[in-house]
């Protein structure tokens, strides 16, 4: 799963309002060449979607994002969530998701939340607001008493800020809304999507052969 992250360098999240939208917008997708969807619990269509597309992609990375209760942990596995993304860092759920066999990615923005997500063993560490609490300063300071320590910053993150944030050697991938807006999902621009994606996924590609040169 970390390896698939950062090979693409994008986790696109997802707040699907219609189960029906997610095969198309999973074709844009991975025609844009990110076989990858952090589906959000912020709607009720949500369980349903992954429920689906595990179903119709079975080699697609589709996640639940936005999970905050062991509850809510137990519905995603059942659904078929092959990761778990959390907004905050809840060491029961991370255990849970552990147990399960699923990969988790919790919350984190201060050191204390950092040193408390690894150590209930998060697999990687998802930066969040990242904008808002500092951006790329933050993650650069953080990589000095955390250096095994992998973040997926997510919040304010789009094209003209990404390669920036890639360039960072302890960011494993970006998470983003921008590539799934709800105004394109409302208006069913899977063609602008599957443009925003390709664009993205060339963005980190560049940024990362930048990085290693």
């Amino acid at each position: 799963m970390l390896t698939a992250f950062a090979e693409v360098g994008v986790v696109p999240v997802v707040e699907l309002t219609d189960p029906g939208q997610g095969a198309p917008l999973l074709e844009a997708l991975t025609g844009g060449g990110c076989a990858i969807a952090e589906i959000t619990l912020r709607t009720d269509a949500a369980l349903e979607a992954i429920r689906t597309l595990r179903r119709s992609h079975p080699d697609a990375l589709i996640g639940a994002g936005t999970v905050l209760t062991l509850d809510a942990a137990a519905q995603v596995v059942e659904a078929g969530a092959r990761f778990v993304v959390s907004p905050a860092t809840n060491p029961e759920l991370i255990a849970f998701c552990r147990s399960a066999g699923v990969p988790v990615f919790p919350g984190a923005a201060t050191p204390t939340e950092v040193d408390a997500a690894v150590r209930a063993g998060a697999d990687a560490v998802k930066f969040f607001p990242a904008e808002a609490m500092g951006g790329i300063p933050v993650l650069k300071a953080l990589a000095g008493p955390f250096r095994e320590v992998s973040f997926v910053p997510t919040g304010g993150i789009n094209e003209s800020n990404l390669a920036d944030y890639l360039r960072v050697p302890n960011v494993l991938a970006c998470g983003g809304t921008w590539l799934v807006a709800p105004t394109l999902l409302a208006e069913e621009r899977f063609d602008r999507i599957e443009a925003l994606t390709r664009e993205a996924v060339e963005i980190a590609a560049r940024a990362r052969a930048g990085a290693a040169a």
